[in-house]
């Protein structure tokens, strides 16, 4: 009986662990939903994908009320000052699009923006596992997801992907 518990047991952690694991493409579901952009236009994010293949793209997923986004500014100011050949992606989870922009213009945020219609648990969110923001996402020049889930206190390994991209 101890063996069967230790072995569910062991299988629980893996599994667990697992869903958590390095993604190497984006999901369907997160392929197809759309974002709303600073026009108020729709676009899928496969097409915004697509826009940047050849580059490597740095995803961030923010929200202007989010004290650790905030916080983590300053670090994605200097990531973008050393990397000026990567493309930077902006997805907002504000709740309005006033707000939204309003954080664009406050912390002069260099790059595409985007803000996703149904913020931190709808569908998209939810295609991305989105579990804490600022959530860092790093695309290689191959449009293959280098590095799928880092967060504001992992800015070494955002900068080792990114020097072992170039």
């Amino acid at each position: 009986m101890k063996k069967l518990i230790a072995v569910l047991a062991a299988f629980v952690a893996i599994s667990c662990a697992d869903s958590k694991a390095q993604q190497t493409s984006f999901s369907k579901e997160a392929l197809s939903e759309t974002l709303l952009d600073t026009q108020d236009q729709q676009i899928a994010f496969q097409d915004i994908l697509k826009k940047y293949e050849g580059k490597t793209l740095v995803i961030e997923v923010w929200a202007s009320w989010c004290g650790d986004c905030v916080k983590a500014m300053p670090k994605i100011k200097e990531l973008q000052a050393n990397n000026p050949d990567v493309a930077y992606v902006f997805i907002s989870m504000d709740k309005t699009a006033d707000k939204w922009k309003e954080g664009i213009q406050k912390h002069d945020l260099k790059g595409e923006h985007f803000m996703a219609n149904d913020q931190m648990k709808g569908v998209f969110a939810k295609a991305i596992d989105l579990d804490w923001i600022p959530r860092y996402i790093i695309v290689d020049k191959t449009g293959k997801i280098a590095l799928y889930r880092a967060i504001e206190t992992d800015f070494d390994k955002i900068n080792a992907t990114l020097t072992h991209l170039k």
